[in-house]
């Protein structure tokens, strides 16, 4: 059970980091992306492989 709320949150955190970082990287370009959900796909999917190894290594799974 506490598996599944820890990487419940996880998720949810990646979700908004991403998203936050994706802006930023907008406001600073200018514009939006063409491909904006490709770029948001591969932002969350770095991040989320880092934090689930470090869940992983820490054993809070």
């Amino acid at each position: 059970m506490l598996k599944l709320v820890i990487y419940t949150i996880a998720g949810l955190l990646l979700y908004w980091v991403s998203d936050w970082i994706l802006n930023q990287i907008e406001i600073r370009r200018g514009e939006r992306f063409a491909s904006r959900t490709l770029i948001f796909f591969a932002i969350i999917l770095v991040l989320a492989v880092g934090v689930f190894n470090l869940i992983e290594y820490l054993g809070l799974e």
